[in-house]
């Protein structure tokens, strides 16, 4: 009989056991969603003066910012070039240029090589604009798959 009560009062031991670890899991569990939800109250709150200082400047900056070699290239194959064009390829070699330029063609662009005669080097170049925002835009859609692109400057 002592050991029906013995191993009755155990199984309540761990009963309250399990009971207490779970009510200090639980008292955690609201401390930390409570910490987390106070930051994220006083970072939405705080920015609201930010963006009023801050309006559309922010577009033409992050163009300003990117940096653009100037060179004086000739085309070589392609229909011409604008004054901004998206590189994707650098080759001392003309026929590697070319087996890029051939590689973007199926692929649906119109590539086109400009040649640096005082780099001796034949630029592969995939698109070209007038302006600097759309050669950045360009750049940057074309990035996840070349990620060297460049800008090129003509002279």
């Amino acid at each position: 009989m002592l050991a029906a009560v013995a191993f009755v009062s155990c199984g309540s031991s761990k009963e309250s056991a399990y009971r207490k670890a779970y009510e200090k899991a639980k008292a955690q569990e609201q401390y930390q969603t409570q910490t987390q939800v106070q930051p994220r109250q006083t970072q939405q709150q705080a920015p609201v003066v930010t963006p009023l200082e801050q309006s559309a400047p922010q577009q033409s900056v992050a163009s300003d910012n990117v940096s653009v070699r100037s060179e004086n290239v000739s085309i070589i194959s392609g229909k011409g070039l604008r004054t901004y064009s998206v590189v994707v390829g650098s080759f001392g070699v003309r026929s590697n240029a070319e087996g890029l330029q051939n590689s973007l063609a199926r692929a649906g662009y119109d590539a086109q090589i400009a040649y640096n005669a005082e780099r001796n080097m034949y630029r592969v170049i995939i698109s070209t604009f007038d302006n600097k925002e759309s050669a950045v835009q360009s750049r940057n859609a074309i990035r996840p798959t070349y990620p060297d692109a460049w800008l090129l400057y003509r002279q």
